[in-house]
Protein backbone atom coordinates (compact mmCIF):
# COMPACT_ATOMS: atom_id res chain seq x y z
CA UNK A 1 0.00 0.00 0.00
CA UNK A 2 1.23 3.48 -0.83
CA UNK A 3 -0.23 6.92 -1.50
CA UNK A 4 -1.01 7.17 -5.22
CA UNK A 5 -3.18 10.31 -5.59
CA UNK A 6 -1.80 13.58 -7.02
CA UNK A 7 -0.17 15.43 -4.09
CA UNK A 8 -0.90 18.96 -5.30
CA UNK A 9 -4.54 19.23 -6.43
CA UNK A 10 -4.40 23.03 -6.65
CA UNK A 11 -1.59 22.89 -9.25
CA UNK A 12 -1.93 19.70 -11.26
CA UNK A 13 -0.44 18.76 -14.63
CA UNK A 14 -1.28 15.62 -16.57
CA UNK A 15 2.38 14.67 -17.16
CA UNK A 16 3.64 13.33 -13.83
CA UNK A 17 4.88 10.08 -12.28
CA UNK A 18 4.21 8.97 -8.72
CA UNK A 19 7.43 7.58 -7.21
CA UNK A 20 5.93 6.21 -4.00
CA UNK A 21 6.25 2.52 -3.19
CA UNK A 22 9.32 0.39 -2.57
CA UNK A 23 12.72 2.13 -2.37
CA UNK A 24 16.09 0.86 -1.24
CA UNK A 25 16.76 2.13 2.27
CA UNK A 26 19.50 2.23 4.88
CA UNK A 27 19.80 3.80 8.33
CA UNK A 28 23.13 5.58 8.67
CA UNK A 29 23.43 6.13 12.43
CA UNK A 30 27.05 7.22 12.19
CA UNK A 31 26.26 9.63 9.32
CA UNK A 32 29.17 8.18 7.37
CA UNK A 33 27.29 7.45 4.16
CA UNK A 34 28.86 10.28 2.17
CA UNK A 35 32.33 9.01 3.05
CA UNK A 36 31.22 5.51 2.04
CA UNK A 37 29.80 6.94 -1.21
CA UNK A 38 26.34 5.47 -0.74
CA UNK A 39 25.14 7.90 -3.40
CA UNK A 40 27.03 6.10 -6.20
CA UNK A 41 24.91 4.08 -8.63
CA UNK A 42 26.93 0.91 -8.11
CA UNK A 43 26.22 0.84 -4.36
CA UNK A 44 23.09 -0.92 -3.12
CA UNK A 45 21.51 -0.01 0.20
CA UNK A 46 20.97 -2.61 2.91
CA UNK A 47 17.16 -2.74 3.07
CA UNK A 48 13.88 -1.50 1.66
CA UNK A 49 11.14 0.90 2.74
CA UNK A 50 7.61 1.76 1.63
CA UNK A 51 7.64 5.45 0.68
CA UNK A 52 6.14 7.89 1.70
CA UNK A 53 5.93 6.44 5.21
CA UNK A 54 8.69 7.34 7.69
CA UNK A 55 10.94 4.52 8.91
CA UNK A 56 9.51 4.81 12.44
CA UNK A 57 6.05 3.85 11.18
CA UNK A 58 4.44 0.45 10.78
CA UNK A 59 3.39 1.22 7.21
CA UNK A 60 7.00 1.83 6.16
CA UNK A 61 7.88 -1.82 6.78
CA UNK A 62 10.86 -0.71 8.88
CA UNK A 63 9.32 0.39 12.21
CA UNK A 64 12.60 1.41 13.86
CA UNK A 65 11.86 3.96 16.61
CA UNK A 66 15.42 4.73 17.69
CA UNK A 67 17.18 8.01 16.85
CA UNK A 68 18.47 8.19 13.28
CA UNK A 69 21.10 10.81 12.54
CA UNK A 70 20.77 10.13 8.82
CA UNK A 71 18.99 7.84 6.37
CA UNK A 72 19.48 6.98 2.69
CA UNK A 73 16.99 6.16 -0.06
CA UNK A 74 17.44 4.91 -3.63
CA UNK A 75 15.12 4.17 -6.51
CA UNK A 76 15.57 3.59 -10.24
CA UNK A 77 13.10 5.11 -12.68
CA UNK A 78 12.65 4.66 -16.42
CA UNK A 79 12.23 7.88 -18.42
CA UNK A 80 11.22 8.24 -22.05
CA UNK A 81 12.65 10.57 -24.69
CA UNK A 82 9.42 12.57 -24.53
CA UNK A 83 9.62 12.97 -20.74
CA UNK A 84 13.18 14.33 -20.84
CA UNK A 85 12.55 16.58 -23.85
CA UNK A 86 11.56 19.54 -21.66
CA UNK A 87 12.15 20.33 -17.99
CA UNK A 88 12.09 17.53 -15.41
CA UNK A 89 11.20 18.44 -11.83
CA UNK A 90 11.71 16.05 -8.92
CA UNK A 91 9.26 16.86 -6.10
CA UNK A 92 9.32 15.86 -2.44
CA UNK A 93 6.18 16.51 -0.38
CA UNK A 94 8.27 16.66 2.80
CA UNK A 95 11.57 15.25 4.06
CA UNK A 96 12.73 15.65 7.65
CA UNK A 97 15.18 17.41 7.87
CA UNK A 98 18.24 18.29 5.72
CA UNK A 99 17.96 16.72 2.27
CA UNK A 100 20.65 16.13 -0.33
CA UNK A 101 19.50 14.72 -3.67
CA UNK A 102 21.72 12.78 -6.07
CA UNK A 103 20.75 11.80 -9.60
CA UNK A 104 22.81 9.12 -11.34
CA UNK A 105 25.55 9.58 -8.76
CA UNK A 106 25.78 13.37 -9.06
CA UNK A 107 24.60 15.87 -6.46
CA UNK A 108 21.56 17.68 -7.89
CA UNK A 109 20.34 19.85 -5.01
CA UNK A 110 19.67 20.38 -1.30
CA UNK A 111 16.81 21.55 0.91
CA UNK A 112 16.65 22.45 4.61
CA UNK A 113 13.40 21.98 6.48
CA UNK A 114 11.38 18.98 7.54
CA UNK A 115 7.84 20.06 6.76
CA UNK A 116 7.40 21.94 3.47
CA UNK A 117 7.38 20.65 -0.10
CA UNK A 118 10.32 21.33 -2.38
CA UNK A 119 11.31 20.58 -5.95
CA UNK A 120 14.62 20.27 -7.78
CA UNK A 121 15.20 20.85 -11.47
CA UNK A 122 16.98 17.63 -12.46
CA UNK A 123 16.84 18.16 -16.24
CA UNK A 124 20.62 18.25 -16.71
CA UNK A 125 21.09 15.08 -14.63
CA UNK A 126 18.57 12.70 -16.24
CA UNK A 127 18.42 10.92 -19.60
CA UNK A 128 16.11 8.62 -21.48
CA UNK A 129 16.37 5.13 -20.03
CA UNK A 130 17.26 4.04 -16.49
CA UNK A 131 18.01 6.72 -13.89
CA UNK A 132 18.90 6.38 -10.21
CA UNK A 133 17.49 8.77 -7.61
CA UNK A 134 19.25 8.91 -4.25
CA UNK A 135 18.20 10.95 -1.23
CA UNK A 136 20.24 11.51 1.92
CA UNK A 137 18.29 12.95 4.87
CA UNK A 138 19.93 14.17 8.07
CA UNK A 139 17.98 14.86 11.25
CA UNK A 140 18.61 15.59 14.93
CA UNK A 141 15.58 16.22 17.13
CA UNK A 142 17.88 17.40 19.94
CA UNK A 143 19.49 20.23 17.97
CA UNK A 144 18.22 23.57 19.31
CA UNK A 145 18.18 25.03 15.78
CA UNK A 146 16.04 22.25 14.29
CA UNK A 147 12.26 22.55 14.78
CA UNK A 148 10.74 19.17 15.62
CA UNK A 149 7.15 20.01 16.55
CA UNK A 150 5.74 17.23 18.71
CA UNK A 151 8.46 14.69 17.92
CA UNK A 152 10.03 13.36 21.09
CA UNK A 153 13.54 14.52 21.91
CA UNK A 154 13.77 11.63 24.43
CA UNK A 155 14.17 7.99 23.46
CA UNK A 156 10.58 7.24 24.44
CA UNK A 157 7.46 9.25 23.72
CA UNK A 158 6.48 11.30 26.75
CA UNK A 159 3.97 13.94 27.82
CA UNK A 160 2.78 15.67 24.65
CA UNK A 161 5.77 14.57 22.54
CA UNK A 162 5.34 11.52 20.37
CA UNK A 163 7.00 9.16 17.90
CA UNK A 164 9.64 10.82 15.73
CA UNK A 165 9.65 11.12 11.94
CA UNK A 166 12.87 10.96 9.93
CA UNK A 167 13.36 11.23 6.19
CA UNK A 168 10.64 11.06 3.54
CA UNK A 169 7.10 11.34 4.88
CA UNK A 170 5.12 12.71 1.95
CA UNK A 171 4.75 11.77 -1.71
CA UNK A 172 7.74 11.80 -4.08
CA UNK A 173 6.96 12.51 -7.72
CA UNK A 174 8.37 13.61 -11.06
CA UNK A 175 6.81 16.21 -13.32
CA UNK A 176 7.54 16.81 -17.00
CA UNK A 177 7.14 20.46 -18.02
CA UNK A 178 7.58 22.36 -21.32
CA UNK A 179 10.28 25.02 -21.45
CA UNK A 180 7.64 27.76 -21.61
CA UNK A 181 5.54 27.18 -18.53
CA UNK A 182 3.80 28.48 -15.42
CA UNK A 183 6.12 28.40 -12.43
CA UNK A 184 3.59 29.30 -9.73
CA UNK A 185 0.44 31.35 -9.17
CA UNK A 186 -1.20 33.35 -6.39
CA UNK A 187 -4.91 34.08 -6.21
CA UNK A 188 -6.60 37.16 -4.78
CA UNK A 189 -10.39 37.12 -4.73
CA UNK A 190 -12.87 39.96 -4.30
CA UNK A 191 -16.11 38.41 -3.08
CA UNK A 192 -18.11 41.62 -3.38
CA UNK A 193 -16.99 42.40 -6.92
CA UNK A 194 -16.94 38.76 -7.99
CA UNK A 195 -13.42 38.82 -9.40
CA UNK A 196 -10.30 36.68 -9.30
CA UNK A 197 -6.86 38.26 -9.69
CA UNK A 198 -4.09 35.88 -10.73
CA UNK A 199 -0.44 36.74 -10.12
CA UNK A 200 1.66 34.28 -12.13
CA UNK A 201 5.39 33.63 -12.28
CA UNK A 202 6.12 32.57 -15.86
CA UNK A 203 9.07 31.08 -17.75
CA UNK A 204 9.40 32.04 -21.39
CA UNK A 205 7.20 34.25 -23.57
CA UNK A 206 3.57 33.49 -24.31
CA UNK A 207 -0.04 34.26 -23.49
CA UNK A 208 -1.45 33.30 -20.11
CA UNK A 209 -5.10 32.28 -20.29
CA UNK A 210 -7.24 31.59 -17.22
CA UNK A 211 -10.67 29.95 -17.54
CA UNK A 212 -13.04 29.47 -14.60
CA UNK A 213 -16.07 27.22 -14.19
CA UNK A 214 -18.42 26.30 -11.36
CA UNK A 215 -19.93 22.82 -11.26
CA UNK A 216 -19.17 22.45 -14.94
CA UNK A 217 -20.62 25.78 -16.08
CA UNK A 218 -18.31 28.31 -17.71
CA UNK A 219 -17.81 31.42 -15.55
CA UNK A 220 -15.40 33.46 -17.66
CA UNK A 221 -11.98 33.62 -19.32
CA UNK A 222 -9.21 36.21 -19.28
CA UNK A 223 -5.82 36.39 -21.00
CA UNK A 224 -2.64 38.45 -20.82
CA UNK A 225 0.50 38.39 -22.99
CA UNK A 226 3.84 38.08 -21.22
CA UNK A 227 7.51 37.99 -22.06
CA UNK A 228 8.17 35.98 -18.91
CA UNK A 229 8.60 36.93 -15.27
CA UNK A 230 5.45 38.00 -13.47
CA UNK A 231 2.10 38.61 -15.12
CA UNK A 232 -1.12 39.79 -13.49
CA UNK A 233 -4.66 39.48 -14.79
CA UNK A 234 -8.12 39.93 -13.31
CA UNK A 235 -11.01 37.70 -14.30
CA UNK A 236 -14.56 39.02 -13.84
CA UNK A 237 -16.73 36.02 -12.94
CA UNK A 238 -20.04 35.75 -14.75
CA UNK A 239 -21.55 33.94 -11.75
CA UNK A 240 -20.82 34.54 -8.08
CA UNK A 241 -20.77 31.55 -5.73
CA UNK A 242 -19.38 32.21 -2.25
CA UNK A 243 -17.24 29.69 -0.37
CA UNK A 244 -19.14 28.85 2.81
CA UNK A 245 -18.68 26.97 6.07
CA UNK A 246 -19.80 23.37 5.91
CA UNK A 247 -20.49 23.65 2.18
CA UNK A 248 -17.30 24.73 0.46
CA UNK A 249 -18.02 25.84 -3.07
CA UNK A 250 -14.97 25.81 -5.35
CA UNK A 251 -14.46 27.17 -8.83
CA UNK A 252 -12.39 25.00 -11.16
CA UNK A 253 -9.60 26.74 -13.05
CA UNK A 254 -7.64 25.88 -16.17
CA UNK A 255 -4.44 27.85 -16.72
CA UNK A 256 -2.60 27.63 -20.04
CA UNK A 257 0.71 29.15 -21.13
CA UNK A 258 2.13 27.94 -24.40
CA UNK A 259 1.92 24.14 -24.26
CA UNK A 260 1.66 24.15 -20.47
CA UNK A 261 -1.76 23.29 -19.00
CA UNK A 262 -2.41 23.40 -15.24
CA UNK A 263 -5.62 22.38 -13.47
CA UNK A 264 -6.43 24.34 -10.34
CA UNK A 265 -9.27 25.72 -8.22
CA UNK A 266 -10.10 28.62 -5.90
CA UNK A 267 -12.74 29.70 -3.40
CA UNK A 268 -14.49 33.08 -3.54
CA UNK A 269 -14.75 34.39 0.01
CA UNK A 270 -13.88 37.34 2.22
CA UNK A 271 -12.55 37.27 5.78
CA UNK A 272 -12.16 40.10 8.28
CA UNK A 273 -11.25 40.41 11.94
CA UNK A 274 -12.68 43.59 13.44
CA UNK A 275 -14.97 44.75 16.25
CA UNK A 276 -13.66 41.73 18.18
CA UNK A 277 -15.37 39.47 15.64
CA UNK A 278 -14.49 37.16 12.78
CA UNK A 279 -16.44 37.83 9.60
CA UNK A 280 -16.81 35.36 6.76
CA UNK A 281 -18.40 36.94 3.70
CA UNK A 282 -19.56 39.83 5.86
CA UNK A 283 -21.27 37.65 8.47
CA UNK A 284 -20.04 37.24 12.05
CA UNK A 285 -19.13 33.59 12.58
CA UNK A 286 -17.87 31.93 15.76
CA UNK A 287 -14.84 29.75 15.10
CA UNK A 288 -15.54 26.39 16.77
CA UNK A 289 -12.12 24.81 16.41
CA UNK A 290 -10.50 21.61 17.55
CA UNK A 291 -6.79 20.92 18.06
CA UNK A 292 -5.66 18.51 15.33
CA UNK A 293 -2.09 17.24 15.64
CA UNK A 294 -2.08 15.12 12.48
CA UNK A 295 -0.71 11.90 14.00
CA UNK A 296 -2.07 8.39 13.40
CA UNK A 297 -1.13 4.93 14.74
CA UNK A 298 0.15 3.31 11.54
CA UNK A 299 1.69 6.14 9.52
CA UNK A 300 2.72 8.50 12.38
CA UNK A 301 2.94 11.85 10.48
CA UNK A 302 1.59 10.39 7.21
CA UNK A 303 -2.06 9.45 6.69
CA UNK A 304 -2.46 5.86 5.49
CA UNK A 305 -4.76 6.98 2.66
CA UNK A 306 -6.21 10.11 1.13
CA UNK A 307 -9.61 9.00 2.39
CA UNK A 308 -8.21 8.99 5.94
CA UNK A 309 -7.42 12.71 5.63
CA UNK A 310 -10.94 13.54 4.52
CA UNK A 311 -12.43 11.30 7.23
CA UNK A 312 -10.62 13.22 9.99
CA UNK A 313 -12.42 16.38 8.87
CA UNK A 314 -15.73 14.52 8.85
CA UNK A 315 -15.07 13.24 12.38
CA UNK A 316 -14.42 16.79 13.54
CA UNK A 317 -17.56 18.18 11.92
CA UNK A 318 -19.62 15.34 13.39
CA UNK A 319 -18.68 16.63 16.85
CA UNK A 320 -19.81 20.18 16.05
CA UNK A 321 -16.55 21.82 14.99
CA UNK A 322 -16.27 24.06 11.93
CA UNK A 323 -12.48 24.09 11.78
CA UNK A 324 -9.16 23.29 13.42
CA UNK A 325 -5.81 24.51 14.58
CA UNK A 326 -3.41 22.37 12.54
CA UNK A 327 -1.14 22.07 15.51
CA UNK A 328 2.68 22.01 15.54
CA UNK A 329 2.82 20.52 12.07
CA UNK A 330 2.60 21.62 8.43
CA UNK A 331 -0.22 19.51 7.02
CA UNK A 332 0.04 18.12 3.52
CA UNK A 333 -1.78 19.86 0.69
CA UNK A 334 -4.25 16.99 0.25
CA UNK A 335 -5.64 17.76 3.72
CA UNK A 336 -6.03 21.42 2.81
CA UNK A 337 -7.76 20.38 -0.41
CA UNK A 338 -10.35 18.43 1.57
CA UNK A 339 -10.78 21.37 3.96
CA UNK A 340 -11.30 23.65 0.96
CA UNK A 341 -13.80 21.22 -0.54
CA UNK A 342 -15.81 20.72 2.65
CA UNK A 343 -15.85 24.33 3.87
CA UNK A 344 -13.69 23.71 6.95
CA UNK A 345 -11.62 26.61 8.32
CA UNK A 346 -8.08 26.11 9.62
CA UNK A 347 -5.17 28.02 11.11
CA UNK A 348 -1.82 27.26 9.51
CA UNK A 349 0.92 26.69 12.08
CA UNK A 350 4.61 25.92 12.15
CA UNK A 351 6.17 23.14 14.30
CA UNK A 352 8.38 25.54 16.26
CA UNK A 353 8.93 23.29 19.29
CA UNK A 354 12.54 22.19 19.50
CA UNK A 355 13.83 25.66 18.67
CA UNK A 356 15.32 27.57 21.58
CA UNK A 357 13.49 30.89 21.23
CA UNK A 358 15.78 32.62 23.71
CA UNK A 359 18.53 32.84 21.09
CA UNK A 360 18.43 35.28 18.17
CA UNK A 361 19.93 32.74 15.76
CA UNK A 362 16.86 30.52 16.07
CA UNK A 363 15.39 32.71 13.34
CA UNK A 364 17.41 30.59 10.88
CA UNK A 365 15.52 27.52 12.07
CA UNK A 366 12.07 28.95 11.31
CA UNK A 367 11.90 31.93 8.98
CA UNK A 368 13.05 30.38 5.66
CA UNK A 369 10.78 27.35 5.88
CA UNK A 370 7.90 29.30 7.43
CA UNK A 371 7.88 31.65 4.44
CA UNK A 372 7.92 28.60 2.16
CA UNK A 373 4.82 27.35 3.99
CA UNK A 374 2.99 30.68 3.66
CA UNK A 375 3.87 30.77 -0.03
CA UNK A 376 2.85 27.15 -0.66
CA UNK A 377 -0.54 27.43 1.04
CA UNK A 378 -1.47 31.01 0.18
CA UNK A 379 -4.27 30.03 -2.23
CA UNK A 380 -6.27 27.78 0.10
CA UNK A 381 -9.59 29.44 1.06
CA UNK A 382 -9.83 27.25 4.18
CA UNK A 383 -6.85 28.98 5.81
CA UNK A 384 -8.10 31.94 7.86
CA UNK A 385 -4.95 32.79 9.82
CA UNK A 386 -1.27 32.09 10.44
CA UNK A 387 0.50 31.10 13.64
CA UNK A 388 4.29 30.68 13.31
CA UNK A 389 4.96 30.12 17.02
CA UNK A 390 3.17 28.11 19.71
CA UNK A 391 4.00 28.56 23.42
CA UNK A 392 7.43 30.15 23.27
CA UNK A 393 8.53 29.19 26.75
CA UNK A 394 11.64 30.61 28.41
CA UNK A 395 14.63 28.26 28.41
CA UNK A 396 16.94 27.66 31.36
CA UNK A 397 16.22 31.07 32.84
CA UNK A 398 16.59 32.86 29.50
CA UNK A 399 13.56 34.77 28.30
CA UNK A 400 12.23 34.43 24.77
CA UNK A 401 13.96 36.77 22.33
CA UNK A 402 11.11 39.15 21.51
CA UNK A 403 12.74 40.56 18.40
CA UNK A 404 12.63 37.06 16.89
CA UNK A 405 8.84 36.97 17.22
CA UNK A 406 8.48 40.50 15.87
CA UNK A 407 10.69 39.74 12.87
CA UNK A 408 8.74 36.61 11.94
CA UNK A 409 5.45 38.45 12.42
CA UNK A 410 6.57 41.29 10.12
CA UNK A 411 7.80 38.84 7.49
CA UNK A 412 4.50 36.96 7.62
CA UNK A 413 2.49 40.14 7.09
CA UNK A 414 4.72 41.11 4.17
CA UNK A 415 4.28 37.66 2.60
CA UNK A 416 0.52 37.58 3.18
CA UNK A 417 -1.29 40.80 4.11
CA UNK A 418 -4.67 39.14 3.52
CA UNK A 419 -4.75 37.05 6.72
CA UNK A 420 -4.13 37.75 10.41
CA UNK A 421 -1.00 36.52 12.16
CA UNK A 422 -0.72 35.51 15.81
CA UNK A 423 2.80 36.32 16.96
CA UNK A 424 2.92 33.39 19.40
CA UNK A 425 -0.03 31.30 20.49
CA UNK A 426 -0.63 31.12 24.22
CA UNK A 427 2.49 32.88 25.46
CA UNK A 428 4.26 35.19 25.46
CA UNK A 429 2.70 37.84 23.22
CA UNK A 430 4.92 40.84 22.61
CA UNK A 431 4.06 44.14 20.93
CA UNK A 432 2.66 42.83 17.65
CA UNK A 433 -0.19 40.41 17.08
CA UNK A 434 -3.39 40.60 15.03
CA UNK A 435 -5.18 38.23 17.40
CA UNK A 436 -4.68 37.92 21.15
CA UNK A 437 -5.03 34.30 22.21
CA UNK A 438 -4.60 32.36 25.43
CA UNK A 439 -4.27 28.73 26.49
CA UNK A 440 -6.22 27.88 29.62
CA UNK A 441 -6.58 24.32 30.91
CA UNK A 442 -8.40 25.16 34.12
CA UNK A 443 -10.85 22.31 34.73
CA UNK A 444 -13.16 24.03 37.21
CA UNK A 445 -15.76 25.97 35.15
CA UNK A 446 -16.24 28.55 37.94
CA UNK A 447 -12.53 29.34 38.13
CA UNK A 448 -12.31 29.20 34.34
CA UNK A 449 -14.99 31.90 34.09
CA UNK A 450 -13.13 34.05 36.64
CA UNK A 451 -10.11 34.11 34.33
CA UNK A 452 -12.20 36.00 31.77
CA UNK A 453 -13.92 38.38 34.15
CA UNK A 454 -11.46 41.23 33.56
CA UNK A 455 -10.06 41.27 30.03
CA UNK A 456 -8.01 44.40 30.68
CA UNK A 457 -5.76 42.40 32.98
CA UNK A 458 -6.23 38.94 31.56
CA UNK A 459 -3.88 36.30 32.86
CA UNK A 460 -3.28 37.47 36.42
CA UNK A 461 -5.57 34.65 37.52
CA UNK A 462 -4.13 32.12 35.07
CA UNK A 463 -0.61 30.77 35.57
CA UNK A 464 0.80 34.23 36.08
CA UNK A 465 1.06 34.78 32.33
CA UNK A 466 -0.55 38.19 32.76
CA UNK A 467 2.68 39.44 34.27
CA UNK A 468 4.32 39.03 30.85
CA UNK A 469 1.55 39.91 28.39
CA UNK A 470 -1.37 42.29 28.50
CA UNK A 471 -4.56 42.44 26.49
CA UNK A 472 -5.48 45.87 25.09
CA UNK A 473 -9.22 45.22 24.96
CA UNK A 474 -9.34 45.95 21.22
CA UNK A 475 -7.61 43.03 19.52
CA UNK A 476 -9.87 40.06 18.64
CA UNK A 477 -9.72 37.53 21.50
CA UNK A 478 -9.33 33.77 21.00
CA UNK A 479 -9.15 30.95 23.59
CA UNK A 480 -6.96 28.80 21.40
CA UNK A 481 -6.49 25.86 23.81
CA UNK A 482 -8.78 24.65 26.58
CA UNK A 483 -10.33 21.45 27.88
CA UNK A 484 -8.03 18.50 27.30
CA UNK A 485 -10.23 16.47 29.65
CA UNK A 486 -8.81 13.03 30.29
CA UNK A 487 -11.09 10.10 29.46
CA UNK A 488 -9.48 6.72 29.01
CA UNK A 489 -9.27 3.16 30.27
CA UNK A 490 -5.50 3.39 29.93
CA UNK A 491 -4.12 4.18 33.37
CA UNK A 492 -0.78 5.19 31.82
CA UNK A 493 -2.43 7.81 29.66
CA UNK A 494 -2.78 11.41 30.71
CA UNK A 495 -4.93 14.49 30.19
CA UNK A 496 -5.31 17.86 31.89
CA UNK A 497 -6.57 18.03 35.47
CA UNK A 498 -8.41 15.33 37.35
CA UNK A 499 -10.28 12.88 35.17
CA UNK A 500 -14.07 12.82 35.55
CA UNK A 501 -15.39 9.69 37.25
CA UNK A 502 -18.48 9.29 35.08
CA UNK A 503 -19.56 10.09 31.54
CA UNK A 504 -22.15 12.49 32.94
CA UNK A 505 -19.44 14.35 34.86
CA UNK A 506 -17.33 14.58 31.69
CA UNK A 507 -20.18 15.98 29.61
CA UNK A 508 -21.18 18.46 32.32
CA UNK A 509 -17.63 19.75 32.64
CA UNK A 510 -17.24 19.99 28.86
CA UNK A 511 -20.49 21.93 28.50
CA UNK A 512 -19.83 24.29 31.39
CA UNK A 513 -16.31 25.14 30.18
CA UNK A 514 -17.52 25.67 26.62
CA UNK A 515 -20.51 27.78 27.69
CA UNK A 516 -18.17 30.30 29.32
CA UNK A 517 -16.86 31.24 25.87
CA UNK A 518 -20.06 30.86 23.89
CA UNK A 519 -21.82 33.22 26.31
CA UNK A 520 -19.09 35.89 26.22
CA UNK A 521 -19.57 38.45 23.43
CA UNK A 522 -15.88 39.41 23.57
CA UNK A 523 -14.59 36.00 22.44
CA UNK A 524 -14.74 35.12 18.72
CA UNK A 525 -13.27 31.58 18.84
CA UNK A 526 -12.30 28.60 20.94
CA UNK A 527 -10.15 25.58 20.23
CA UNK A 528 -10.78 22.39 22.19
CA UNK A 529 -7.93 20.03 22.98
CA UNK A 530 -8.23 17.69 21.13
CA UNK A 531 -9.71 15.70 18.24
CA UNK A 532 -8.10 12.32 18.96
CA UNK A 533 -5.86 10.73 21.53
CA UNK A 534 -2.22 10.71 20.46
CA UNK A 535 -0.21 7.84 21.93
CA UNK A 536 0.04 8.48 25.70
CA UNK A 537 -1.98 11.70 25.59
CA UNK A 538 -5.49 10.42 26.27
CA UNK A 539 -7.66 13.52 26.09
CA UNK A 540 -9.18 13.20 22.62
CA UNK A 541 -12.86 13.07 21.79
CA UNK A 542 -11.91 10.06 19.66
CA UNK A 543 -9.44 7.30 20.44
CA UNK A 544 -6.17 7.20 18.53
CA UNK A 545 -7.73 4.73 16.07
CA UNK A 546 -10.62 7.17 15.50
CA UNK A 547 -13.41 5.57 17.55
CA UNK A 548 -15.78 8.05 19.31
CA UNK A 549 -15.63 8.04 23.09
CA UNK A 550 -19.06 9.66 23.37
CA UNK A 551 -22.16 9.97 21.23
CA UNK A 552 -21.13 12.50 18.55
CA UNK A 553 -24.63 14.03 18.50
CA UNK A 554 -24.37 14.83 22.22
CA UNK A 555 -20.97 16.48 21.78
CA UNK A 556 -22.20 18.27 18.64
CA UNK A 557 -25.00 19.91 20.63
CA UNK A 558 -22.51 21.26 23.20
CA UNK A 559 -20.11 22.79 20.69
CA UNK A 560 -22.48 24.02 18.01
CA UNK A 561 -25.05 26.16 19.81
CA UNK A 562 -25.12 29.81 18.84
CA UNK A 563 -22.49 32.06 20.40
CA UNK A 564 -23.16 35.51 21.84
CA UNK A 565 -20.78 37.14 19.37
CA UNK A 566 -22.44 35.69 16.25
CA UNK A 567 -24.97 37.45 14.04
Amino acid sequence: MYRCEHPKPQFERAAWTNLNGEWQFEIDRGNSGVARKLYEDTVSLGGTINVPFCPQSKLSGVEDKDFMSSVWYKKTVELTEEQVSGIVYLHFGAVDYLSTVYINGKRAGKHKGGYVSFKIDVTEFVHAGTNTICLHAEDDERDRLIPRGKQSEWYYSHGCDYTRTTGIWQTVWMEYVPATHIEKVKYLTDAEAGTLTVMADLCGAGTLTVSASFEGKDCGTASVASGGGQAILTLALTEKHLWELGKGGLYDLTLTYGDDVVKSYFGLRSIAYCNNKFYLNGKSVFQRLVLDQGFNPEGVYTAPTDEFLAADIDLSMAMGFNGARLHEKVFEERFLYHADRKGYIVWGEYPNWGLDHSYADSVYGILPEWLEEVDRDFNHPSIVGWCPFNETWDMNGRRQFNDLLNLVYNATKAADPTRPCIDTSGNYHVDKTDVYDVHDYEQDPVKFAEHFSDFNDFGTNSNGIGRRQHYDGKTPFFVSEYGGIRWTDNQDGWGYGNAPKTEEEFLTRLKDLTDVMLDDDRIFAYCYTQLTDVEQEQNGLYTYDRKPKFDPATIHAIFSRKAAIED
